[in-house]
């Protein structure tokens, strides 16, 4: 694939055609569409545990990141027939559809091929797509608040979780902040659980109001860290693990050690030419969020 700049490729007896991949993705530094797709390749056996069953909301950046970005939900019949697809009704528009799952290297690929960077996976799975898998926390800074003292809210959040007996771990969003994963038996609908990490949010909120905040509005919230617990809602998504995101530098989505949290100086650390080598070292740290289902308590 290092000379070809378009041609068909096999992946897992697949035929697939990958077009431009000198296509410059990321201006400033000059990665190209080659380079996205070498690196899902390199790593699909570590992101597709964390895909497999999960409708996908595709984010296409077709001129790059410097450009207007659209959102995908239907597959629409450009798709190759081998490409899995899960029919969900959408009470937002009245009508069905089609969304896109990545059970294999080759849609990873096909994926990476449209200029999908990000991979954007619901937080539960076919057949059970009402009750999610996760809880979540995006914690996220506003300006000026800085990436340190996101860290320092989310272990504040383990350490709420950890007093309700909860098993949680965290990874880099690859953007600005840190997402905490807490891996649930799917036997609880989306409002049980928002409504759970809602109210962990606030204990936290209340008693270090100067650092963190559940406030809604911009500006009310601005300085502190801010405790998201609305995505846990039906269909909306954040960048799973091991997901590259459109920013500068093709920062990915990494997961961490929790004692990792004090030393690590950026959320944009790991990118699409440093992952592979934490991973060799690493493995998969995030695997515990597939292996571990757990009760909320009452």
């Amino acid at each position: 694939m290092a000379s070809l700049k378009e041609g068909y490729v096999e992946i897992d007896g697949f035929r697939l055609l990958l077009t431009n991949l000198d296509k410059i993705l990321w201006p400033k530094e000059g990665y190209t569409k080659r380079d996205l797709i070498y690196y899902y390749y390199k790593v699909a056996d570590y992101i597709l545990p964390h895909l497999e069953n999960r409708p996908l909301t595709l984010k296409r950046y077709p001129d790059g990141i410097s450009y207007p970005h659209f959102f995908q939900k239907n597959a629409g019949p450009e798709m190759p027939e081998w490409i899995e697809t899960q029919r969900i009704y959408s009470e937002t528009i009245s009508e069905y559809i089609n969304y896109v799952i990545c059970n294999n290297r080759a849609t990873l690929i096909y994926l990476a091929n449209l200029a999908v960077i990000s991979q954007n996976p619901w937080l539960s799975h076919a057949p059970s797509l009402k009750n999610p898998d996760f809880m979540t926390f995006d914690i996220d800074p506003d300006q000026p608040a800085t990436f340190s003292q996101a860290a320092e809210a989310a272990l504040l959040v383990k350490e709420q979780l950890d007093a309700l007996g909860l098993n949680s771990w965290v990874k880099t969003s690859g953007a600005t902040g840190l997402h905490i994963f807490v891996p649930l038996k799917p036997v609880y609908s989306y409002k049980q659980v928002r409504t759970f990490a809602q109210a962990v949010s606030m204990v936290i909120s209340k008693q270090y109001p100067d650092l963190t905040t559940i406030e809604h509005s911009v500006k009310k919230r601005q300085g502190r860290i801010y405790l998201d617990y609305l995505q846990n809602i039906e269909s909306k998504t954040l960048a799973s693990v091991y997901s590259v995101r459109a920013r500068e530098g093709a920062p990915v989505s990494s997961p961490l050690e929790w004692s990792e949290l004090s030393s690590i100086e950026s959320p944009a650390e790991y990118n699409i030419f440093n992952m592979s080598g934490r991973l060799k070292e690493k493995g998969d740290i995030f695997k515990g969020v597939l292996e571990t289902p757990q009760e909320l308590p009452a």
